[in-house]
């Protein structure tokens, strides 16, 4: 063991770098899938379905980047596109100036709506159906010890 590695277990290190690869493995798939079926990129069916689940169908810019896990320059970036697409729209927040809203409009209804099948048989395929409920309930287990805050 080198001094690089001289606080981690060889054990630890090989769990850890096949943690990597199976969330690397995993969002390539998707993504490949959503891209070439669908013209649309994981984090853009996020956007999509975290809007759809929301009253109103529209999320302040800020609140959204935090559900999606983007900066917000990140999530400003990928809204552009996504308006230039006709899949969101941006509104201003009445009750401040400089707020804006994520809105999701029919045109990015219909995508999520197509686009979703394609992302289950995705996650399922490649993740979901390779556990079994006892190692799902495991998984969720462990995730939720590492991040106790994340909520879903």
């Amino acid at each position: 063991m080198t001094s690089r590695t001289a606080e981690i277990t060889p054990q630890q290190l090989i769990v850890w770098r096949m943690v990597q690869r199976a969330q690397v493995h995993i969002t390539r798939s998707l993504e490949g899938e959503l891209l070439s079926r669908h013209d649309l990129a994981p984090a853009a069916y996020d956007v999509l379905l975290q809007l759809s689940e929301t009253t109103g169908r529209r999320l302040r810019m800020n609140d959204l980047a935090e559900r999606v896990l983007l900066s917000r320059s990140g999530l400003t970036r990928l809204i552009d596109r996504l308006q230039r697409d006709g899949l969101v729209e941006r509104e201003a927040c009445a009750s401040d100036a400089r707020g804006l809203f994520a809105v999701l409009t029919k045109a990015g209804d219909q995508r999520l709506s197509e686009a979703t099948p394609t992302y289950l048989r995705a996650i399922r395929g490649q993740f979901l159906d390779l556990l079994d409920e006892e190692e799902l309930r495991q998984c969720a287990d462990m995730l939720t010890k590492l991040f106790p805050q994340v909520s879903l």
